[in-house]
C-alpha cells in the first residue's frame, strides 16, 4: 500500500516549470511524491495528511532570491523604512517617528533620491530629526549614506576624505563607499537585535513567496546567528550564506568549501566588489558619467581582483563579484577567464556589453541580476541621468543574455525584495533587449537561482523527488500584465506551510 502524503495541494493550476502543468501535488518527508491530476493525487490523502483545496489558485516553485541582504531587510522593517519615501520630508518623518521609539542611534534604510529631485539627504535635513543623537539614512544600494552633524562632529576625523562630499569646504553629510565602514564599526546591533532582524526578514520573505535566499554577510555575528537559528529549528528559509572577501583566509584555514552544510543553511560563495553603484556615481565606467566628468571608482583594481579570484578558485570556492559599470564587468570577465570555473558569478552586471556576452557564455559564468533595477531604465529615470540615453538603453539586457545562453539568476538586493515586482519589471521593460516573457522571468527567479546555487537537482521546478517548496498565487502571472499586483496566498517549504493568507 502506498504511504500517505504529509501535504496535498489539490484542485489548482500547477506550473511545474518542467514543461507541463498539473492540478495537484503531494509532498512526503519534505520531498515531492507525485504531481498530476487531482483524482490521482487524492489517493495519497491519509488521516494525518494536510489537504489544501487551492480553488483554482496557481502554484509555482518557491521563489529563490539569488542576491539579498537579510539583516538589512530586517533593519528596514525594525528601524525606519525609507524605501517608499517620495520626498525628503517623508524620510525625515519616518526617522523622527523612529526617534520616538528608540534610544541611541536613529537609523533609516532604503531611500532613493531618484523618487524626488535627485538630491541626496543632507546633514542640515537630518539635523531636523535630532541635534544630540546620531542619525544615519542609508541609500538603498548601501554604497552611500547621509548623516547628521552629530555623526560628522564625532567621527569626522576618522572618515576618509575622498569619500566625504563637501560643498565650499564643508561636509554635506553625504558619505560614500569606504567612509561607511566607520559607521559599521560604531553601529553594533548585538546578538539579540541581529536575531530579531533575521527572524523579521524571514517572515517578510515568506510573505512574498520566497523560500530560498542567497544572503551576503559581512558580520560574523550574523553568520553565527544563522547557525543558532538553524540549530534551534527556527530557520524555515533555505539560506545560501555568502561571505565577503575578508573571510577568505579563515575559510581556507579551516577547509570550508562551497555547497556544504544542512538543508536550510549552506556555505555559498566569497563576495568581492569591483566597483560601486550608479546611484552614488561610483560604478566604474569606460566613459565618464553623463552628469559628471568622473568615471567612477575601482573598489578592487583589476590586477588585485584577478589575484583575489585566483585565490578563491584555488580554494574550491565559488566567487561572486559585484560589478555594475562596463569597465568593472570587463575586469571580472577577464579574471574569470583564467579560472577553472566554479559557476562563478557576476553580481548585477547592469552594463554588460554585448561584445563580452560571448565570453561570459563560454565560461559558464552566471549573471546574477536584479530585474527590479529596471525601474530606473525608463526615460527620465536614474539611468538617463547617470548614463545618458544610449547607455541607458544598454542596461540590464536580459533578452540578449538568454539569447546567448548565459545562465541568468534573479535576485532583489532588497530594492525591494518582491519577486513579483521584479518579474513585472522584466516583462514590461522599455527596451526589447531587456524584455523577457513571463516564463523566462519566472524561471530566472526559480530554476535560475537554483542553478546559481548548485541546487538545480532539488530546487527550482515541481517534479518528483525535488523539495516541496512552493508559492501559491491568487492568479496566474501568464494572464496578468500587472504581475506585481498579484497576491501571494501561501508559501510552503519542505511541505510545511510557513505563510498563509487564505
Amino acid at each position: 500500500m502506498t504511504e500517505a502524503a504529509d501535504l496535498v495541494l489539490r484542485n489548482g493550476r500547477i506550473r511545474t516549470l518542467a514543461g507541463d502543468t498539473a492540478e495537484a501535488v503531494a509532498v512526503r518527508d519534505g520531498r515531492i511524491a507525485t504531481v498530476g491530476r487531482t483524482n490521482e493525487v487524492d489517493f495519497l490523502v491519509g488521516v494525518e495528511t494536510t489537504v489544501v483545496d487551492l480553488d483554482d489558485r496557481v502554484v509555482l516553485p518557491g521563489f529563490i532570491d539569488a542576491h539579498t541582504h537579510m539583516d538589512l531587510l530586517g533593519k528596514q522593517q525594525v528601524e525606519a523604512d525609507l524605501s517608499d519615501a517620495e520626498s525628503p520630508s517623508d524620510c525625515l518623518d519616518a526617522l523622527a517617528a523612529r526617534c520616538e521609539e528608540t534610544d541611541g542611534w536613529i537609523l533609516g534604510f532604503g531611500y532613493d533620491e531618484s523618487r524626488w529631485n535627485g538630491a541626496y539627504l543632507t546633514r542640515e535635513q537630518l539635523d531636523e530629526v535630532s541635534t544630540d543623537r546620531s542619525v544615519v539614512a542609508y541609500r538603498e544600494d548601501l554604497h552611500l549614506a547621509s548623516v547628521n552633524s552629530v555623526v560628522l562632529d564625532q567621527f569626522g576625523d576618522q572618515l576618509p576624505g575622498k569619500y566625504v562630499d563637501q560643498e565650499s569646504g564643508t561636509p554635506t553629510g553625504v558619505l560614500r563607499e569606504d567612509a561607511l565602514s566607520v559607521l559599521r564599526e560604531q553601529i553594533d546591533p548585538g546578538p539579540e537585535r541581529i536575531r530579531e532582524y533575521l527572524r523579521t526578514a524571514q517572515a517578510y520573505a515568506h510573505r512574498h513567496g520566497v523560500t530560498s535566499v542567497h544572503d551576503i554577510v559581512r558580520d560574523p555575528d550574523v553568520a553565527r546567528t544563522y547557525r543558532e537559528l538553524d540549530r534551534d529549528g527556527e530557520l524555515t528559509l533555505r539560506v545560501r550564506l555568502n561571505y565577503t572577501a575578508e573571510h577568505l583566509d579563515a575559510f581556507k584555514g579551516i577547509g570550508l568549501v562551497s555547497n556544504h552544510g544542512t538543508e536550510h543553511l549552506r556555505t555559498g560563495a566569497i563576495k568581492a566588489f569591483a566597483d560601486g553603484s550608479f546611484g552614488s556615481r561610483t560604478a566604474r565606467l569606460s566613459e565618464p558619467y553623463a552628469d559628471s566628468e568622473d568615471r567612477g571608482e575601482w573598489t578592487t583594481p583589476p590586477t588585485e581582483l584577478a589575484e583575489l579570484v585566483d585565490r578563491i578558485d584555488e580554494a574550491d570556492l565559488q566567487a561572486m563579484i559585484h560589478a555594475i559599470g562596463d569597465d568593472a564587468v570587463d575586469a571580472v570577465v577577464d579574471a574569470y577567464e583564467e579560472t577553472m570555473g566554479q559557476r562563478h558569478r557576476i553580481e548585477h552586471a547592469e552594463l554588460l556589453s554585448t561584445e563580452r556576452m560571448a565570453d561570459v557564455a563560454a565560461e559558464d559564468i552566471v549573471v546574477s541580476a536584479q530585474p527590479n533595477f529596471l525601474k530606473w531604465a525608463r526615460e527620465g529615470g536614474l539611468y538617463d541621468d547617470r548614463l545618458g540615453e544610449q547607455r541607458r538603453r544598454q542596461t540590464n539586457q536580459f533578452r540578449r543574455v538568454l539569447d546567448v545562453e548565459i545562465p541568468l539568476a534573479f535576485g532583489s538586493d532588497c530594492m525591494p525584495m518582491d519577486p513579483l515586482f521584479g518579474i513585472e519589471q522584466a516583462t514590461s521593460a522599455p527596451e526589447e533587449s531587456q524584455q523577457l516573457d513571463t516564463s523566462e522571468a519566472v524561471q530566472a527567479y526559480t530554476l535560475g537561482g537554483a542553478y546559481a546555487g548548485f541546487d538545480e537537482n532539488w530546487l527550482g521546478t515541481i517534479e518528483p523527488d525535488k523539495r516541496g517548496d512552493f508559492v501559491v498565487l491568487d492568479q496566474s502571472p501568464w494572464e496578468k500584465s500587472d504581475i506585481g499586483s498579484l497576491a501571494v496566498e501561501m508559501t510552503i517549504v519542505d511541505g510545511s506551510v510557513v505563510y498563509q493568507r487564505f
